[in-house]
């Protein structure tokens, strides 16, 4: 999984009822843009992650 700082983490929700969220990758941490990701969630609270298979990178804004 490769990224650049400015797209987007969307991660789907794993259970019933567990709704997808979705991030903005701040900085990336990895090598050669590899996780671990920081990204900041749109109620603004930031995390460390190292996405699983039930996340996908989109391209962010003005790269699509």
């Amino acid at each position: 999984m490769r990224a650049i700082v400015g797209d987007r983490l969307l991660v789907h929700g794993r259970t019933v009822g567990q709704h997808d969220r979705l991030a903005r990758i701040i900085e990336i941490l990895g090598t050669d843009g590899g996780p671990p990701f920081r990204v900041r969630f749109e109620d603004g609270h930031e995390a460390i992650m190292s996405p699983g298979p039930d996340a996908v990178v989109r391209p962010g804004a003005g790269q699509e």
